[in-house]
């Protein structure tokens, strides 16, 4: 398919994420002139890229699902995403430790994974295979179905409400994982899923245990040189297309005229024409202080701040002078508490004594982002946001850090300490300061039941004319198929808003 004719539409997108990325190529596609602006000075936003010593380091998102979603951006113009970035398989999807020294293999291979379930417990092998059915019936409604369909009044949720209570979305992740399986690693195993976005797997909607099967689909993959190639990849295309990135681009403001967007002017004065303007920044930010001129931007953020937000995030990046093989590339290790840390992550007031973590170790797949024979890693703990905590990260932070790193160096990595080459920490006040993002919470709105699909701030704005939504804040919400997702929803909507002909 070839791009559209260039029509004399302008479009401004605010953040170069992944939602903002997808919707800026989908725009330009389809015949926007669009510009794209990101305050820090390189693209990616939660996926952005450091370097050091010669080893690069992903900063955030390293789970690639469902890579027919972005297949399907280079496709709108004819392209293919092999000629702009290579997708690496990652088996097994993860490795499962927990304390007691259970080790759990999450494969993609069925003989493989029925094995080590029957060695946990018989029964669960069939009570497995009724999950993954019901994974793949909520997949095929959740996400094939209503995961690109924006949600745009009431009688949309009103729609869908059959098939949700069918599936019966009221119940949690892992009270519907419960009552397929019996043993609690397993419980745990097919139940973590919702905190990659943001939700607590004993409040989160049973809709999400459609990742499950979204793995079990597409497999898991990474992409050759990071995930922080593939944002180039996609940039390159944007490019291609003929739209234009700004980066070091710190918006100031949302312009309106009554109530219809005018353009975007940032804090150095420049100012950006627009027919109509998408954000891909953090909501709250997006309301409070670039449309906190307006009466909208005032209320909506005002109404955005009464919702609850998903936790925070502590990542340590480290390089170490040897590979440590024995680790795959995602390791999810379990606490010696499961229920009681996680509530303690959602609405505690301070920082819990014990952790589960998450080890991502990229040179198991890609040994080019480290010096050879070195490894390059990061971890991260999931921890309260700043409105529940008031913790000083300033002070915590380094010890947090050592804690975690020597319970690596005493459980998984031998001599760490030794062998470390690099370090450095973001905490709950970076995703602050560095992401805008509100209580430095991670992945933007919790996404329970009451805050998904319509609940969730809309594609479109109710009010102001001109002005979208893309990203975690919006529908269908966090995670790299989700932003995706969102940038098709949003685009859906505004190509119609125009009277533009869709490119896909």
């Amino acid at each position: 398919m070839n791009i559209a004719t260039p029509s004399s539409k302008k479009a401004v997108v605010i953040g170069a994420g992944f939602g903002g990325i997808a919707l800026a190529i989908r725009l330009q596609s389809a015949g926007f002139q669009t510009t794209l602006l990101e305050k820090r000075d390189k693209p990616g936003g939660r996926a952005y890229v450091y370097e050091d010593k010669g080893f690069t380091f992903d900063a955030g998102p390293t789970v690639i699902t469902d890579p027919s979603a972005l297949e399907e951006l280079f496709e709108l113009s004819g392209r293919k995403m092999e000629d702009y970035v290579t997708l690496l398989p990652v088996d097994p999807l993860y490795r499962l430790e927990w304390e007691d020294g259970t080790s759990f293999n999450y494969t993609n291979d069925s003989d493989e994974l029925f094995r080590q379930i029957n060695k946990l417990n018989p029964k669960d092998v069939d009570g497995y295979k009724r999950f993954l059915d019901y994974s793949r019936d909520l997949m095929e409604e959740g996400y094939i179905k209503l995961g690109h369909v924006p949600f745009l009044n009431f009688r949309s949720m009103i729609k869908a409400a059959p098939q949700l209570a069918r599936l019966q979305a009221w119940r949690s992740v892992y009270s519907k994982v419960s009552s397929f399986v019996e043993d609690e690693h397993l419980r745990q195993a097919f139940s973590f899923h919702s905190l990659l976005v943001g939700g607590n797997p004993f409040e989160t909607s049973a809709i999400y245990a459609l990742i499950h099967a979204l793995e079990r689909e597409w497999g898991v993959w990474f992409a050759k040189g990071g995930t922080g190639a593939l944002v180039s990849g996609m940039l390159d295309l944007f490019r291609d297309l003929g739209g234009e990135l700004y980066l070091n681009a710190d918006v100031a403001e949302i312009t309106t005229s009554g109530t219809k967007t005018t353009g975007v002017t940032l804090k150095d004065g420049t100012h950006f024409v627009a027919d109509m303007v998408a954000s891909n920044a953090d909501v709250v930010h997006t309301y409070e202080k670039m449309l906190g001129h307006t009466d909208r931007g005032r209320k909506e953020a005002a109404r955005l701040k009464s919702k609850r937000f998903s936790m925070s995030l502590f990542v340590i990046y480290f390089g170490a002078s040897k590979p440590y093989e024995d680790i795959q590339h995602h390791t999810v290790i379990f606490g010696p508490r499961y229920r009681e840390l996680i509530g303690e992550i959602f609405k505690g007031k301070e920082l819990a004594d014990d952790f589960s973590l998450y080890l991502h170790a990229p040179t198991r797949t890609d040994p080019s982002l480290a010096p050879e024979g070195h490894g390059c890693f990061y971890v991260l703990s999931p921890v309260p946001h700043l409105g529940h905590a008031d913790i000083d990260w300033d002070v915590e932070g380094p010890k947090y850090r050592d804690r975690i790193l020597g319970y690596l160096d005493k459980n998984y990595m031998p001599g760490l300490m030794n062998n470390l080459v690099t370090t450095r920490h973001f905490t709950p006040n970076d995703f602050r300061e560095e992401l805008n993002s509100y209580n430095g919470s991670a992945f933007s709105l919790e996404p329970v039941l009451t805050q998904s699909a319509w609940f969730r701030s809309h594609n479109r704005d109710d009010k102001l004319e001109g002005m979208y939504i893309v990203g975690a804040g919006t529908h269908p919400g966090a995670g790299i198929p989700g932003v995706v997702g969102s940038a098709k929803a949003t685009a859906r909507i505004v190509l119609e808003d125009f009277d533009m002909e869709p490119v896909a």
